[in-house]
């Protein structure tokens, strides 16, 4: 397996151009390729920005953090998008009050597909159509594992509420308590509307003009305010508090949402693979674990070629064993601190091992199979060992679709790619 060090420079140069013909050469440690790999990277990264500056003419394009607004004064005031506002802004199909928002379709395409379908524009909606819209959300005893699917494109959803619908497709089970306890803002064991905008207030609080935060008294930063902000009523809001907006959230209602949607998240994924039968095949699990990580094309393939060289005859995965695995990703944190214990006696890790790990941190056991088939896709030389460090870090990008912020964010700044260049060279 090649060393972890340029593995991690690879996936800091997979957003930029020509990383292909740079990462080629990472296996010498000549000083000659050392410069030559030195060069590249300078060239590489100042493509890159010439790129953007040419796209958008040094000026970004972003979205206000609560509702994005698409006009072209306030684009050329913000600042740079993130990955996940640019992401937002590929997939919102509707605008309403000149700001945009995802519908329920748009969500879960975001984070099941790589691009967008076609679409000239976006669908501009008048007041009557977008309140005819919301009296279609369900009430929260309706709930279930296909809220989305059956919304598909009668709904709304914010740009905030992207961000945390993210964050509830990553949580484990008992992160659940913990969510709800930040919004719960006054410890009484129930959410209301009000204290579920102040998610919205949070990140509306952007900083001053300097880009210093320092001037704003912290202990105001998460107090309730004294009336409702006026916003738009969206899908969420409704589904929680009801068309009046006077409902309470409990602690039941929260868990059951989140664990609907990561169930319904999962279940699309499987169906996309399975075809309407019971099962998907050992490659198709290799595809899906490895469609959001920043592996190149190359490397993916020869994943995929081993499952089918060492599993010939299919077995296949049932709908039970690959829910359990994503929600078993969901605890990669755990996982991780269980697995150094490993890395400190410099012991590799077997099935068992890995069983035994999940067991611990989940309080599950991962069926036979699908672990064997797990350790095809990342056991390079075949030894019946697994490099754990390589695993979690894949897999961390699977878990985040691809959009994990400490990658995402050294897209377009020179200084943190040039520091990392520094760095990872030193360790020729």
């Amino acid at each position: 397996m090649a060393s972890r060090r340029v593995i991690s420079l690879r996936r800091l140069l997979h957003s930029f151009p020509g990383r292909t013909a740079l990462t080629s050469q990472h296996t010498t440690k000549h000083n000659t390729r050392k410069v030559f790999f030195a060069f590249g990277c300078a060239i590489t990264g100042g493509s890159y920005l010439m790129y953007r500056s040419w796209k958008h003419g040094d000026v970004s394009h972003v979205l206000p953090v609560v509702h994005a607004r698409d006009t072209k004064e306030e684009e050329k005031v913000t600042p740079k998008m993130t990955y996940r506002e640019l992401r937002f802004r590929q997939f919102a199909s509707v605008e309403s009050h000149g700001s945009i928002y995802m519908t329920p379709q748009d969500f879960l395409e975001s984070v099941t597909e790589e691009t967008p379908r076609p679409r000239i524009g976006r669908c501009k909606l008048s007041p009557p159509e977008v309140e005819a819209m919301l009296r279609l959300t369900p009430t929260r005893s309706r709930g279930s594992t296909k809220l989305f699917r059956n919304l598909h494109n009668k709904g709304l959803i914010s740009y905030t509420e992207y961000l945390f619908l993210l964050c509830v497709l990553t949580k484990p089970h008992s992160g659940f308590r913990i969510a709800f306890n930040m919004f719960d803002t006054d410890g009484n064991q129930i959410v209301d509307k009000k204290e579920f905008l102040v998610l919205e207030q949070v990140f509306s609080n952007q900083p001053d003009a300097k880009g210093d935060k320092s001037n704003k008294d912290s202990s105001n930063y998460m107090q309730l305010p004294e009336s409702l902000p006026d916003v738009q009523d969206t899908t969420l809001l409704i589904h929680f508090f009801g068309q009046r907006g006077s409902d309470v959230l409990k602690y039941d209602d929260f868990y059951r949402f989140m664990e609907n949607l990561q169930s319904e998240v999962i279940e699309l994924e499987f169906l996309e693979f399975s075809k309407g039968m019971n099962t998907i095949s050992e490659v198709d699990f290799a595809r899906i674990l490895l469609r959001y990580t920043l592996l190149d094309k190359a490397e993916i393939d020869q994943c995929i070629d081993r499952v089918k060289e060492r599993i010939p005859e299919e077995m296949g995965i049932s709908f039970k064993d690959f829910k359990q695995f994503c929600q078993f990703l969901n605890n990669l944190d755990d996982f991780s601190i269980a697995m150094k214990l490993y890395t400190y006696a410099e012991q590799p890790v077997s099935q068992e091992d890995f069983q035994r790990a999940v067991k611990i941190c989940t309080g599950f056991t991962l069926g036979k199979h699908i672990v064997n088939t797990m350790f095809q896709i990342f056991d390079v030389d075949g030894d019946g060992h697994l490099s754990h460090q390589e695993f979690i870090s894949i897999m961390k990008d699977r878990l985040h679709r691809g959009s994990r912020s400490h990658l995402m964010h050294t897209q377009g700044n020179w200084e943190n790619f040039r520091a990392c260049v520094k760095n990872e060279m030193k360790t020729f």
